[in-house]
């Protein structure tokens, strides 16, 4: 393995934040990242983080990330949220995305949670067809909802 995976840190912000704008371009979207490196530094590394991070690190450039955080299921318990796993495209095939993959995959496990979820979008056959030889189980009768921050004023003022 040529390259690291370690907790990410706060030196790590601005190449995370060029690794979630090259995602978005990847799934065409190259306009919706609005967080910004204080976004990510006040979020992520605060007294009370919002999220965990794990980075794959290469010849001391970051080349790949994991950010996850918890969440409870009404279900299942505990839970993780995988938010995004990217490598840069350069990188990729080298092994790192599962490196990562399994980084979060061991920290749910041992810290006893019951559940691992995240969203793929369902023209990233590859990823699917990963995820699947991995045992996750892949969900195709279910849809994503999100609401974003003008629609929600838009509701709250109205009702």
């Amino acid at each position: 393995m040529s390259f690291i995976i370690r907790k990410g840190e706060e030196k790590d912000v601005s190449a995370v934040l060029e690794l979630i704008n090259e995602l978005a371009i990847f799934e065409k979207e190259p306009e919706a990242v609005e967080i910004t490196e204080e976004d990510l530094l006040k979020d992520g590394f605060s007294k009370n983080p919002k999220f965990n991070l794990f980075v794959a690190e290469q010849e001391a450039k970051i080349i790949g990330i994991a950010l996850f955080y918890e969440r409870y299921s009404t279900w299942k318990g505990k839970t993780i949220h995988l938010e995004d796993l990217i490598v840069t495209k350069s990188k990729q095939k080298i092994g790192a995305g599962k490196a990562l993959y399994t980084a979060v995959l061991k920290y749910a496990y041992d810290n006893n949670f019951n559940r691992v979820a995240w969203e793929v979008i369902d023209w990233n056959k590859n990823a699917i067809d990963f995820y699947k030889s991995t045992g996750a189980t892949y969900l195709s009768d279910w849809s994503v909802v999100q609401m974003n921050k003008e629609n929600l004023s838009t509701y709250i003022q109205n009702n």
